[in-house]
């Protein structure tokens, strides 16, 4: 039997076996998106009342900050909805990657709306300092939002611990690696937005003592700069998804070993992987056969065998071709 090339390995034969799209959302992601959202809502009116009332630029980049998170929680919802779309004919893969679009989409928006008004206002407030006014307020609604920033900020680290315990690998590797991108980002806002409250509690307790007028414009330009380095994280990884990035050496290597562990295949000479999604990868492989095992019956079998071994070893490979190149014998008709 010739191999396949790789043009053909959609068509039929050993070249086309795998199985259908689909795949499952992180369980939980839905629920974290909307609990981060209501949060950041809800604060960001309470930041910018007590902002206006006080006087800090600290607390009202905070504002700034949250509304900017408000508005990503909907481009999050918007990547979860439309990634559950089936494939079809011009998106045979399904729609995975747009997961990774809407969250570059609020990564800038927390550069834009976050970092740009916090370092803004803070220059602001250090040209034109205003005594703050008000303190019990201010202090009284950064408590506040430091509960309502630590209550989602821990429903999204429990669900990367979750995830990364049914992947059997550490968190911080997941969270690296394959971490659902809706989550990832809140974790990441979160983060920021409980160093941010604690920055604009520094600033505004350095003004009420010395009275200098520095320590909330130094604050606020402080937090910008943390936004930025948010923004750069989420924005980087993104974009290296969207151009397209294969699994980690030693998840390839352990395709790799599972399917060379199929009575009947040699070794793989190639293998090339894709991440649609982070519960969705595509692996095409290049292998070389066993003399004696290219009759029809015994390809049947070699499909079969290495589609249930890799499913199983690695559900996140929902599509698997391979190209078979059997031993060729001299003389041998072609």
């Amino acid at each position: 039997m010739p191999a396949a090339s790789s043009s053909s390995a959609t068509h039929g034969g050993f070249g086309s076996w795998g199985w259908g799209h689909g795949w499952r959302l992180a369980e939980g992601s839905d629920l974290t998106v909307v609990v981060a959202g209501a949060a950041n809502l809800s604060i960001a009116v309470a930041k910018g009342v007590a902002g206006m009332l006080s006087g800090s630029a600290a607390l009202l980049s905070e504002a700034a900050h949250s509304v900017a998170d408000t508005l990503n929680q909907v481009f999050l919802l918007t990547a979860l909805r439309r990634s559950r779309k089936p494939a079809d004919n011009r998106h045979p893969f399904g729609y995975g990657m747009e997961r990774y679009f809407w969250s570059l989409l609020a990564a800038v928006g927390i550069f834009v709306l976050g970092a740009g008004f916090s370092v803004g206002e803070g220059v602001r407030s250090i040209i034109h300092h205003e005594p703050l006014v008000s303190l019990p307020i201010v202090y009284g609604v950064l408590a506040i939002s430091f509960v309502f920033e630590g209550t989602s900020w821990l429903r999204a680290v429990q669900q990367l611990r979750r995830e990364a315990a049914e992947r059997h690998v550490q968190p911080t590797e997941h969270l690296r690696n394959d971490a659902e991108p809706a989550v990832k980002t809140v974790a990441f806002e979160d983060s920021a937005a409980m160093a941010g409250l604690v920055l604009a509690a520094i600033g505004v307790t350095v003004d009420a003592v010395t009275g200098s007028g520095l320590g909330d414009g130094i604050a606020s330009i402080v937090i910008g700069c943390l936004l930025v380095g948010v923004a750069w994280s989420l924005g980087r990884d993104n974009k290296a998804m969207l151009i397209g990035q294969a699994l980690p050496d030693d998840v390839e290597t352990g395709i790799r070993r599972a399917i060379t562990s199929v009575d009947g295949i040699d070794d793989v000479v190639e293998l090339l992987s894709l991440r649609l999604s982070p519960d969705d990868v595509l692996v095409a492989a290049r292998v070389d056969l066993h003399q004696g095992g290219t009759t029809g019956e015994a390809v049947e079998r070699l499909g079969d065998e290495v589609e249930e071994r890799v499913r199983r070893e690695f559900p996140i490979v929902r599509h698997l071709f391979v190209d078979p190149t059997p031993p060729v014998h001299i003389g041998a008709p072609r």
